[in-house]
């Protein structure tokens, strides 16, 4: 038959419908062959039946499912379609519901004949005892919609095609009935108490039961048929598919399931350098894997999922993303690793974290990053004061566990807001950061006088406050650090707007500040090559521009917002974020080398933001901060003024400096252990740290001041 109507197309015009197609689409004969698929009479035949709808579909060119006779059989086999799993059909149904998947794809509009109305559905479940008797009198059969009150078995061929006329005329007073849900005195079944109102898209139910088998390659095949369906644009599909079929739940108690099968510990490093995970391909030999660890098989099927989970809602239809992202938030996040990041046990702290981690890297569509950030950061935007930094619990822990006792889950964690940073989303660092900037509440306020300007002139600093009396620096005494002409000398004429007379002067004065914060006596870099300051102004030119690209479509301002519109009067909080780093960045002389390697690493890539208000407050250390205030430039001079002190009394001090930064770059062996090693190793850290800021505020000013 199929050979017939290949060779009849093939000799006629494109789009022609010849004697062979019209007597197969008139006399029913697909409703007929769907009838003895149904009852698989004779034994086999419903393969036969599936193989030879979806080379009918698949090889005719002309377009079939717009007619009745075609899409309506069509309906009714895909509702056969996945209602066992392991069938010897699987194979031929899983090609056929594809083949419709592709059709629909091609015209997204036919999807419209795939949403059936609930009456319909019900009946198709045999449920019509849960129908009142008196509307549906004289209907009884109307189960017949897929046969259900039929015995197919002792139906020949021939009356099956009589009783599938008769079944379109009841079909279509089904249709006509519509019923909603609530004139139906239905009392609800457990199959029917999940079921939603309006519609059913049996191909999405069939698809969904399929992503079940046990055949690996029959999932992958349903998972990609989901994939075509839920990028049709049509609204009516995407509401069906979010509000009357199983997908989110799939998708979400899936993500579940395969969370809590994995072992409560895992190695941060494992979770981190397992293979990159695509969805497609989730095959897993233990035996040849020679990185096995305990957890790999568990640890790839859950990535995996997720894989999937991002992947289908990068590519569904928005209101679908949307519904599905808030769902994956929802009953997966909060309800499964929400509990787990708050514990109190340092290795589930550690693994959770470490697997958060891993979710925030390896996601990449822009709806599921958004419900992701609001999880871990809440939707708040006005600026943050001390008394409500708790205000969203799951905020504050992550935060805190930055500066936590346990140096592995700060450092994980840390990283996890690093590269948290590098998404492509504004509320991140709005949340983080700026909203606590928008007022430059942290600047002292002096309208520029006549005054100011002779001051100037004599080579002073208009409204530059003597270190000594700054509140800030209470703890250092003139002997231990370096004068205020030293730190500041140099300024440009500042004025309450910070214009710039000559620019290049002023990131020149900039850059110096930043390299000549550590004292010579503490710097080691110079003895040894190619650790210069000139080699952070590559990598900071080229992660600027990455950053530049990611924030080009957040309109943010060219300048500071004029002081003369900020409330200056309100007190200033740097917020939780900053708090924890600066106070972090104020101990790095007594932590451990990896952990200020993190948070010099975090703070750097703030740095980088081409945001005004980021650029004054973490990069200008001409910036007159009101009293009480700390910026990132503050925090520096505090710790170079206690490590002056500090070099006093450790004896050798600058060759057992070198000893060590030779130790860490593998220019020479491990040796005997060194006095006073953290110190040594947060003083090459800080050395370091201040050239990559001068290198980033120069690239920055280059960047801004090339049209």
């Amino acid at each position: 038959m199929l050979d017939i109507l290949l060779q009849e197309e093939s000799e006629r015009e494109s789009g022609e419908t010849g004697p062979c197609m019209e007597y197969l689409l008139h006399h029913k004969i697909l409703e007929t062959l769907y009838t003895l698929g149904k009852a698989d009479c004779p034994p086999g035949m419903k393969q036969q039946v599936l193989a030879f709808y979806t080379k009918l579909l698949g090889r005719i060119q002309q377009p079939l499912l717009p007619h009745i006779n075609v899409h309506r059989p069509v309906q009714k086999l895909i509702r056969l379609c996945g209602e066992v799993l392991a069938t010897p059909t699987e194979n031929e149904e899983i090609q056929f519901l594809c083949i419709v998947c592709a059709k629909l794809k091609e015209d997204p509009y036919l999807v419209n004949f795939f949403l059936e109305s609930k009456l319909k559905a019900m009946a198709s479940k045999g449920s019509s005892g849960v129908i009142t008797e008196d509307m549906l009198k004289g209907q009884e059969s109307l189960t017949a919609d897929t046969g259900q009150a039929v015995q197919p078995e002792e139906m020949p061929s021939a009356a099956g095609a009589e009783h599938v006329e008769k079944e379109d005329d009841l079909l279509q007073q089904a249709d006509d009935l519509s019923f909603s849900m609530d004139e139906l005195n239905v009392t609800s079944s457990p199959e029917s108490s999940t079921v939603r109102p309006n519609q059913d898209y049996n191909l999405v139910n069939s698809l969904l039961n399929l992503t079940k088998s046990p055949d690996g390659r029959i999932a992958v095949k349903a998972c990609e048929g989901l994939m075509l369906l839920v990028s049709l644009p049509e609204p009516a599909a995407a509401k069906c598919l979010t509000q009357s079929t199983c997908l989110c739940e799939l998708l979400t108690d899936r993500l579940a399931t395969l969370y809590k099968a994995l072992p409560q510990s895992l190695d941060p490093l494992d979770i981190e350098t397992v293979e990159a995970i695509n969805w497609g391909l989730d095959s897993y030999s233990h035996k040849e894997d020679a990185s096995a660890f305990p957890g790999k098989r568990a640890l790839i099927s859950f990535l995996s999922w997720f894989d999937y989970c991002d992947q289908l809602i990068k590519e569904a239809q928005k209101t679908a993303a949307v519904a599905m992202a808030k769902a994956v938030r929802e009953r997966f996040f909060i309800d499964v690793m929400e509990p787990q990041l708050m514990q109190t046990s340092e290795i589930g702290i550690l693994t959770s974290t470490a697997l958060l981690h891993r979710i925030v890297r390896q996601v990449t569509s822009d709806v599921l990053l958004q419900e992701i950030v609001y999880f871990i950061l809440g939707e708040h935007r006005e600026p943050e004061t001390l008394a409500d930094i708790n205000r969203h619990p799951l905020r504050h822990r992550l935060i805190e566990h930055c500066d936590h006792i346990s140096d592995e889950i700060s450092i994980m964690t840390l990283r996890m807001f690093e590269h948290l940073l590098q998404k492509p989303n504004e509320h991140i660092l709005y949340n983080l950061v700026l909203r606590n900037l928008e007022e430059r509440n942290y600047m002292e306020y002096k309208p520029f006088s006549q005054e100011d300007k002779d001051v100037v002139e004599n080579g002073q600093i208009a409204g530059a406050v003597d270190l000594e009396e700054d509140p800030l620096f209470t703890d250092l005494s003139p002997d231990n650090t370096l004068s205020t002409q030293e730190w500041l000398s140099a300024s440009p004429p500042v004025s309450p707007e910070h214009s710039k007379n000559d620019g290049k002067t002023e990131v020149h004065k900039i850059v110096n500040s930043f390299l000549c914060l550590v004292p010579d006596e503490a710097k080691s870099s110079y003895h040894v090559e190619g650790t210069g300051y000139d080699t952070y102004l590559r990598d900071a030119h080229r992660q600027f521009r990455d950053y530049c690209v990611i924030c080009l479509r957040w309109e943010w301002p060219g300048f500071p917002r004029s002081l003369e519109k900020c409330n200056l009067e309100a007190s200033f909080f740097e917020g939780h974020f900053l708090k924890v780093l600066f106070e972090r960045m104020g101990r790095i002389l007594d932590q451990p080398y990896d952990v200020n390697l993190q948070v010099t690493s975090v703070l750097s890539k703030l740095s980088l933001f081409p945001h005004p208000h980021i650029h004054e407050y973490l990069l200008d250390p001409y910036v007159n901060l009101a009293s009480g205030c700390r910026s990132l430039f503050s925090v520096i001079v505090r710790v170079v003024g206690d490590l002056m002190v500090r070099i006093q009394r450790i004896p050798d001090f600058t060759p057992k400096l070198l000893l060590v930064r030779k130790r860490l770059l593998g220019l020479e062996p491990e040796g005997p252990i060194i006095d006073h090693m953290t110190l040594l190793e947060g003083v090459i850290v800080l050395e370091e740290f201040c050239k990559e800021l001068a290198a980033i505020a120069f690239v920055k000013y280059h960047a801004s001041s090339t049209p």
